[in-house]
């Protein structure tokens, strides 16, 4: 399994400073953003080249702002030209998945709009991602939405696609579930993977280890028993104290957490 971190969670003020970190900390791979235009991208995959990382996955940036599961057509077309702006920077960095958030349920959108609106924009760009070998990666997140991994499984399989996976995010699923049952329910849909930590008893995200409540060993004996061996890749925050210093503690914790030891 290859450590990953979103370029989030680097501190700096330049993608160079951010990659430079993100090697000396021993990660393997970088996530971004979507970038909006070509020499951007070409600057990017040159920066990741020239410090030996991978630019493994691209956060797509609209899916919260204009869902695809918003009532208005015009936000929804708004929100699938933000992703095949997301496809057009996985292709050119190098990386074969873009993240996604699928679908938002708020007082206006219900739960069933949500879910088939969702479904019907997701078919549209499928074919876009196909055609350049980049997996729609639908990531799990605090929307009110795809509540157990049951149904998780029906929605993917909808598709009938092997271009639309599962990003799975171990710390987000804690508020109302088990990570290492959803781990196992998905199985093979499960294409890209975040960490974060999670306090279960009080209800708030944490560093990977410290004052965390999640059964790292028992995560990694599910990711284990699926045989999934992709990045695992840190979503958190910049500290403010410590930032350099927290990049490699969170790589150290990373590590402790891949071999089953924590």
């Amino acid at each position: 399994m290859k450590k990953g971190i979103c370029i989030g969670s680097l501190p700096g003020g330049s993608t160079e400073a951010r990659f430079k970190l993100a090697k000396e900390a021993g990660f393997d791979g970088v996530e971004i953003g979507t970038l909006g235009n070509d020499d951007d991208r070409h600057q990017t995959k040159e920066i990741a080249i020239q410090h030996g990382l991978e630019v493994f996955s691209v956060m797509n940036s609209k899916h919260w702002g204009s869902p695809l599961s918003d009532e208005d057509a015009d936000v929804r077309a708004d929100s699938r030209a933000g992703m095949l702006d997301s496809i057009a920077t996985a292709t050119a960095v190098g990386a074969d998945a873009v993240l996604l958030v699928p679908a938002v349920v708020n007082d206006k959108t219900s739960y069933e709009d949500a879910y088939q609106r969702s479904q019907a924009e997701i078919h549209k760009l499928i074919p876009a991602a196909k055609a350049k070998d980049i997996t729609i990666a639908l990531e799990n997140v605090w929307n009110k939405f795809l509540l157990s991994p049951i149904e998780f499984c029906r929605y993917l399989d909808e598709f009938e696609s092997e271009t639309v996976t599962a990003y799975f995010d171990v710390g987000n699923i804690v508020l109302y579930g088990y990570p290492q049952h959803w781990i196992r329910s998905l199985g093979s849909r499960i294409s890209k993977v975040h960490v974060k930590g999670f306090n279960a008893n009080e209800s708030r995200f944490t560093y990977l280890i410290e004052d965390c409540t999640i059964n790292w060993n028992a995560v990694m004996e599910a990711f284990e028993d699926i045989g999934y061996d992709d990045y695992m890749t840190a979503e958190l925050p910049v500290d403010g104290d410590n930032p350099e210093g927290r990049v490699h503690s969170i790589s150290d914790d990373m590590s402790r957490i891949i071999a089953g030891t924590v």
